[in-house]
């Protein structure tokens, strides 16, 4: 077996290996339909580009003194770190050619990025999620969500970015761990990419990955259980219930990393409302949303706790919300306890 072999253990339970060496550029290519202009796939592309800059970044963050603070805050209150501001700097660079995106809304920008007038995509994005565990050596992503304009010719206005996750044509994320992996999802499957550091390619690893029937673990934050809202102790006890599924606790901290490690094999990630905050931490527009996209593209699905995530119109673009997503098993379950909560009063 050479390095580009699939991982002789095969697939994660409801994806299937690669065969042979697909690099991602070939897959979009392969993918596209016949009728399409391919600016969702040069997209894509670029969006894998960005994602081999920043890994080569944090790979050497501790090296080229990018761990540290710039002494600013960004507009979410928390204090921006050097490679928060690289990340960003990096996508905005590398999408703002070719006219392709018209607006961008990141994390780390009060306001939209307007790069021009007519590109007939709005791309959505946390550059650097879990940034504050970079110099814990803890698995970081970039998470992100591309919408399609309806109208390019239109003046461009919020309507074009305050829109569901619904309405997404793409999601995804790259996740920087101890390898560097593009996940992302167009409509048609969730698809993962390795970055080979020797030869600078993405190649394909997995298609088609969906939740696994048995799920493993659930990723909850149990030492916030004091402030969480109601419901949630309902929730948390049948997981614990000797009659329910044997799931482990896993938590993480970086949402994109304990997404995908549930989405490999099988499990649900919740960072509820507090009583203090019921939003809720989690951006709507550029985390909850393409999450959901992808959890519902691999059988899954994500919810607030009452409606799917899905299926909210935002009204601002740093919008927070509670976040349960994962298998759909473990979500409908969640919604129940929480409905039932409420019932009982």
């Amino acid at each position: 077996m050479n390095e580009f072999d699939p991982d002789p253990a095969g697939p994660p339970v409801g994806g299937r290996a690669a065969e042979g060496i697909v690099t991602i550029e070939r897959f979009l290519a392969d993918h596209q339909p016949s009728e399409a202009s391919g600016e969702l796939s040069g997209l894509l592309d670029d969006i894998a580009m960005a994602g081999k800059v920043i890994a080569s970044r944090t790979r050497r963050a501790g090296l080229t003194e990018l761990l540290g603070k710039v002494g600013t805050v960004n507009v979410q209150g928390e204090d921006q770190k050097l490679m928060d501001v690289y990340a960003d700097n990096v996508m905005t660079s590398l999408l703002s050619g070719h006219g392709r995106v018209c607006a961008m809304i990141s994390e780390e920008q009060a306001e939209p990025v307007i790069l021009n007038d007519s590109g007939p995509y709005v791309v959505v994005h946390d550059p650097l999620d879990g940034s504050s565990n970079i110099d814990s050596n803890v698995s970081i992503g970039t998470i992100f969500g591309i919408y399609r304009r309806e109208d390019p010719s239109a003046p461009l206005g919020s309507a074009d970015w305050l829109r569901p996750g619904r309405e997404l044509v793409a999601a995804g994320y790259i996740l920087y761990g101890t390898s560097t992996m593009l996940v992302y999802s167009a409509g048609s499957g969730v698809h993962a990419f390795t970055l080979d550091p020797e030869v600078g390619e993405f190649l394909l690893t997995w298609s088609d990955l969906r939740f696994p029937e048995d799920p493993a673990y659930y990723s909850l934050n149990l030492a916030s259980a004091p402030q969480w809202e109601n419901g949630m102790s309902r929730f948390v006890d049948w997981l614990n219930r000797p009659d329910t599924p044997d799931l482990s606790q896993r938590y993480i901290g970086s949402a994109v990393a304990d997404f995908h490690r549930n989405l490999l094999h099988g499990g649900v990630f919740g960072y509820p409302g507090e009583v203090n905050r019921p939003e809720g931490k989690i951006r709507l527009i550029y985390e909850a949303a393409p999450l959901a996209f992808l959890a519902d593209q691999a059988g899954g699905r994500g919810s607030d706790g009452v409606q799917d995530l899905l299926d909210i119109r935002p009204t601002h673009i740093h919008q927070r919300t509670p976040v349960f997503v994962g298998a759909l098993p473990l979500v409908d379950r969640l919604e129940r306890c929480l409905q039932e909560e409420q019932e009982d009063g």
